[in-house]
């Protein structure tokens, strides 16, 4: 099975799941090619400080699975800016668990994501402030 970082974090998300409302990004109905963006991605034109260094920290670690600009990665991991991972349905702990423990594959077919060393806490804390803007960005509240 391949390996899913960080955020694949609470690697929850689409086999039942229905996007519904709002403005989420779109996920490509064709299959991309292996290495390709799952999902296409708004960038917002500025992120606070504590994202800035999240996404230093997710660049680093996390966008090998997740692609750039968590928009997950074919063959990889899923996307974050997904509706699976809004902050109601996956909080923020959910990312520090899976970082700290990783995650047993469940909804995505990319395999579990181990647990991921050299992150600390501060870390994901900003990783995730990335990734809700990148979400908040995206439609995803």
């Amino acid at each position: 099975m391949k390996k899913i970082t960080l955020a694949g974090a609470a690697v929850i998300a689409a086999a039942a799941y229905v996007i519904t409302s709002g403005t989420a990004p779109e996920i490509t109905t064709s299959t991309p090619a292996e290495g390709q963006a799952i999902a296409s991605v708004a960038v917002p034109e500025s992120l606070s400080s504590d994202a800035v260094m999240g996404k230093r920290a997710f660049d680093a670690v996390c966008a090998a699975c997740h692609g750039e600009n968590a928009a997950g990665k074919q063959g990889f991991g899923p996307p974050l800016v997904h509706r699976i991972y809004e902050p109601s349905h996956h909080g923020d702990m959910a990312f520090q668990l899976a970082v700290q423990q990783g995650v047993r594959a469940h909804h995505w077919q990319f395999g579990n994501m181990p647990p991921q060393d050299g992150l600390t806490r501060a870390d994901v804390t900003a990783i995730v402030a990335y990734v809700r803007e990148l979400q908040r960005a995206n439609g995803i509240n």
